[in-house]
């Protein structure tokens, strides 16, 4: 967190660094928060049922899933970021027909 915080206001310095605290900082957190519950919570349901590395990974599995839905839901990722991604058109047309996105 230390050296994040000398990087970000370095860059911020030299470069005329202009990035939102809120989209670049907050949401992201209250999104590991959400995360963190749900895969921990879903981690602990698991425990008991089946086998310790098989809830392992499916809380993992889970955990990533949740952090996308919670990105797309608190609108940190935009066109050009889902884009990147793997499949990024496909995946922002199915966004779309969903109306989580709304096409320009």
């Amino acid at each position: 967190m230390i050296s994040f915080t000398i990087g970000f206001s370095v860059l911020r310095k030299n470069i005329k660094l202009n990035l939102g605290l809120g989209k670049f900082f907050i949401k992201p957190v209250i999104c590991t928060i959400m995360m963190a519950i749900c895969s921990y919570a879903l981690y602990m349901f698991l425990n008991d049922i089946i086998a310790e590395r098989i809830d392992s990974a499916i809380s993992m599995i889970f955990a990533v899933i949740i952090y996308i839905l919670a990105l797309l839901a608190v609108r940190v990722l935009n066109k050009e970021d889902i884009f990147m991604l793997p499949y990024g058109q496909k995946i922002y047309n199915f966004l779309v027909k969903l109306r989580i996105y709304k096409e320009n």
